[in-house]
């Protein structure tokens, strides 16, 4: 059966809790390459998933889509989940962000448990935790910027002020329009607004991209890469363009539905720096 999030410290489990997420301040301008984190220092961790299995039907048309899948998250990290399509970084994404549960194995947000729990402890998790950022941009066609974004704050418990959110993704002059007003790339960061207004603790991006040209694509990954550093929010990206991973402090590559490796960057480059 399945219940609300588990909190281990009740049932004696042997991690504490993590604490809350880092209080927001002033976004400056981004520099040339994001900072390094202290040499040795130990990240928080915000997930940690044991045994990860995942499948979908059963019998002859059973597909699976992730297997034995083991990992952990700091707190304030950037990581990007790389490979093709089909090799399973979606599934995990959505496992990780509570709108899916594994098959098999668990999966802990700080001293929570994700496997197992009711969808309503599922959906106060998204409401409080996490904000999401997806290829296409889920915006209301009939509703302003400043409206998009602020439609979050309604479920938030301490949100940004809407005008804030939009300033810090560059979209003041155009918080008035509707989205087809819009380019690709203004709605995008829209939804990249729509997604900090709440003050998240991770920001879960699915091939935040893919539907957007050179240019734009990288003044959309700029801006996840300055919410990341700025605030320490943890910032998780699902992509197959292996060019994106130079930004990250490190990269998991997932095939056939498991991690084939893991690299760790030394450096973490800036947006301008990378090219596909």
């Amino acid at each position: 059966m399945r219940k609300g999030l588990q909190n281990p410290a009740a049932q004696n489990q042997r991690r504490g809790a993590v604490p809350g997420p880092a209080q927001p301040m002033d976004m400056p301008e981004p520099s040339p390459a994001p900072p390094e984190p202290g040499a040795g220092a130990p990240r928080e961790t915000v997930f940690r998933a044991r045994g990860l299995r995942k499948t979908y039907g059963s019998g002859e048309v059973e597909v699976v889509a992730l297997r034995e899948v083991t990992l952990e998250i700091g707190r304030g990290e950037f990581v990007v989940l790389l490979g093709p399509s089909g090799s399973g970084k979606s599934t995990l994404l959505n496992i990780l962000g509570g709108l899916d549960v594994p098959t098999e194995g668990e999966v802990w947000f700080a001293e929570h448990r994700l496997d197992g729990a009711d969808e309503a402890a599922l959906t106060r998790y998204r409401r409080e935790h996490v904000g999401f950022v997806f290829q296409f941009y889920n915006l209301i066609p009939s509703l302003t910027v400043r409206e998009n974004v602020a439609l979050v704050t309604d479920i938030a418990e301490h949100p940004m002020d809407v005008d804030e959110a939009i300033g810090l993704v560059g979209l003041t002059p155009r918080r008035d329009h509707f989205p087809a007003q819009l380019s690709g790339g203004e709605q995008q960061r829209v939804a990249i607004a729509r997604a900090i207004v709440k003050r998240p603790d991770v920001l879960l991006c699915d091939e935040p991209t893919g539907a957007l040209d050179y240019v734009t694509g990288k003044l959309v990954l700029d801006v996840i890469a300055r919410i990341n550093a700025d605030f320490g929010t943890t910032a998780v990206v699902i992509t197959h363009n292996a060019a994106i991973a130079a930004m990250a402090d490190r990269v998991i590559h997932l095939g056939d539905g498991r991690i084939q490796r893991e690299e760790r960057n030394p450096r973490r480059a800036s947006a301008a720096e990378i090219s596909w």
